[in-house]
């Protein structure tokens, strides 16, 4: 993939709408490690995370790579950005950390970005694919 992010792919697309959350009965995808009340907690609020640009989430758009909860309630978030380049870089890890910090039983939330793997728009939830207009 070149330089170019998912908002690149869809500058100008006319059924761009305001956000809307995932339909609840959906399953967490595999990449999340751990289990427990928090982590779904976790989950949930990533689903509140938005890139401006971009109207899915970046839990759906398949930002997150992990999520690891311990037992003292410390949050780990591993995540990385459509590219490199992304505006949004400077802002969007510390809303992650903020929002995850607030939750009830989190003791501590870092995220830690990453660029290996690299995303891609094959890393999309089928229900981001289907939003964004991929089928």
């Amino acid at each position: 993939m070149t330089g170019m992010g998912i908002a690149d792919l869809f500058r100008g697309k006319k059924n761009a709408e305001a956000p809307a959350k995932a339909p609840a009965e959906e399953e967490a995808p595999s990449r999340v490690s751990g289990s427990g009340e928090i982590e779904q907690a976790v989950i949930e609020v990533l689903r509140t995370v938005y890139d401006p640009e971009i109207p899915v989430n970046i839990y759906e758009l398949g930002l997150v790579y992990q999520v690891d909860v311990d037992q003292a309630g410390r949050v780990l978030v591993r995540m990385t950005l459509t590219s490199p380049g992304c505006p949004v870089a400077g802002s969007l890890v510390p809303e992650v950390e903020g929002k995850v910090a607030a939750l009830p039983g989190v003791t501590d939330a870092r995220v830690d970005l990453v660029w290996d793997p690299p995303w891609d728009p094959d890393m999309m939830s089928e229900a981001a694919k289907l939003q964004l207009g991929f089928f």
